[in-house]
């Protein structure tokens, strides 16, 4: 699968190279080219970075497309090769949504990566489309979550999944394709409804979590302190989360409840600005913006709630917070439910329920000796199944499968010549 073709101008990095000096290692064997194609450069580095650096060991040549966004420079310093591709994620502009799929498929056709990896919807349905038409030999598709349009109601939100659906399933008709679920009521919905062929899916839950990080520490004093960080979106169940945190000082409830986070200007579902400085003054929560370094955040709080009804796929708070030793409050909902066990790392409630979330907080809220016991359970869960070790191992596994079986399909086309 050797490389040859015209220079690479955009890629943009410490040093652009020709597509000839991928094509082989000292040894003389192929270099295979992936591309990650993400929708954000902050979830690429938050995320997906620890699984291209696994991959460039392994001697794989990794690239990555993203959108034009702060951070990039990031990425160069790392010598991770990236390529710029217009995508407005929240758009249903049908301008914006060509331009996307053009975009990408030009980027295809002159990258010529032997496998492209996108994650998330967007980049799953115009990067597949693409992808297929532009001939790449191989594609996998990670969803971290069906997202907003599966979760909305609405006529016009019908319609919109109807045309997903049926973007998707050209898709997913590649003939080397594996789609990577990080829950089973995410890929049963694909499944059943035909979009997806069973044996073109595979579970792997969540993005995984590094323990070395994300280690059991002791609760802080003072009054216990309910921690809720996430996206800023309706969706996520802040407006719950704030009536809840009203209901229990109004009962005389003594605790904290905090809200980190930003909220997402051009996500429909976004909690405006205005209210989030309503609840912080007038006391409702204690809202403090966005926070980089999680590991603290979590130190210092007792009990982490988030109350989605989000289309999660496996919620990235929820299993930082099982690993350092916090039990969770949360939704049962797919994603959420797969990282609680009712009753024995946390407290599952039904979505939307306010009291049923007020009732949940005020018992761990009473009773240290049970946060203590699913603390401990909490961390035991995250090491069993949701190690960052384990989560990379396992999407290595899968590149290294397709790659192989393409290139035993080049050998075979080869030898029949």
């Amino acid at each position: 699968m050797s490389k040859s073709g015209p220079k690479l101008e955009t890629i943009i990095g410490p040093n652009p190279l020709t597509a000839e000096a991928f094509t082989g290692t000292p040894s003389g064997d192929p270099v295979s080219r992936i591309l990650f194609v993400d929708n954000q450069v902050a979830d690429f580095l938050r995320y997906r970075i620890p699984l291209a650096h696994r991959l460039r060991q392994a001697g794989f040549d990794v690239h990555v497309a993203l959108p034009q966004e702060p951070g990039l420079e990031r990425i160069r310093s790392q010598g991770i090769p990236y390529h710029i591709f217009s995508i407005q994620r929240t758009s249903t502009r049908l301008r914006d949504e060509v331009r996307c799929l053009v975009s990408l498929h030009r980027l295809y056709r002159q990258i010529r990566p032997d496998l492209v990896h996108h994650f998330c919807l967007k980049p799953t349905l115009y990067g597949g489309i693409s992808a297929r038409v532009a001939g790449v030999p191989a594609m996998i598709s990670s969803l971290t979550g069906l997202g907003h349009p599966f979760a909305a109601r609405g006529l016009k939100m019908r319609f919109l999944r109807s045309i997903i659906a049926c973007g998707l399933r050209f898709s997913f008709r590649h003939p080397s394709h594996r789609v990577i679920f990080q829950n089973p009521d995410d890929r049963d919905r694909l499944v059943f409804s035909g979009v997806l062929k069973a044996g073109s899916a595979v579970l792997i839950k969540g993005s995984g979590v590094d323990l070395s990080v994300f280690t059991r520490q002791p609760e802080p004093e003072g009054l216990p302190v309910i921690l809720m960080a996430s996206r800023l979106l309706w969706e996520k169940g802040v407006g719950v989360f704030v009536a809840a945190a009203r209901s229990l000082r109004a009962r005389g409830v003594q605790a904290r409840f905090v809200l980190l986070g930003e909220p997402d200007p051009k996500h429909p579902s976004a909690v405006p600005m205005r209210a989030l400085k309503q609840w912080h003054e007038s006391g409702d929560v204690e809202w403090l913006g966005w926070r980089e370094d999680m590991r603290a955040s979590i130190a210092q709080s007792h009990i982490v709630c988030l109350p989605s009804t989000y289309g999660e796929g496996i919620p990235r708070i929820l299993l930082e917070a099982a690993a350092s030793g916090r039990p969770i409050v949360t939704t049962d909902i797919p994603g959420s439910r797969e990282v609680v066990r009712h009753g024995q790392n946390g407290l599952l409630v039904p979505p939307g329920d306010r009291e049923a979330l007020e009732r949940a907080i005020a018992r761990l809220i009473q009773d240290p000796a049970l946060r203590a016991a699913m603390g401990a359970r909490g961390r035991e869960i995250a090491a069993a199944e949701f190690s960052l070790e384990r989560v990379i191992d396992a999407n290595l596994d899968l590149h290294r499968s397709l790659i192989g079986s393409i290139s035993m399909s080049c050998n075979r086309a080869g030898a029949s010549f």
